[in-house]
């Protein structure tokens, strides 16, 4: 499934393990990481996935993407 949430990317230092974490503003808590940009977006999509799926399972509103009206 396609999302169409913003994610944000930046490079871990070495000092968090490298590679790049990409975060998704608008679902609290909800990131992932990879050894590169594409793997840490590729990650996070699937961590979107799982955080929509758990927040249906626990009746918790659903943010929507802050670009919906303009897709």
């Amino acid at each position: 499934m396609t999302y169409r949430y913003r994610i944000t990317l930046r490079p871990l230092s070495a000092a968090e393990g490298g590679g790049w974490l990409a975060e998704v503003p608008e679902l609290p808590g909800c990131m992932s990481d990879g050894e590169t940009p594409q793997e840490a977006v590729e990650n996070v999509m699937d961590a979107i996935g799982c955080w929509i799926e758990a927040a249906e399972e626990d009746g918790r509103a659903i943010p929507s993407p802050v670009d919906a009206d303009a897709a």
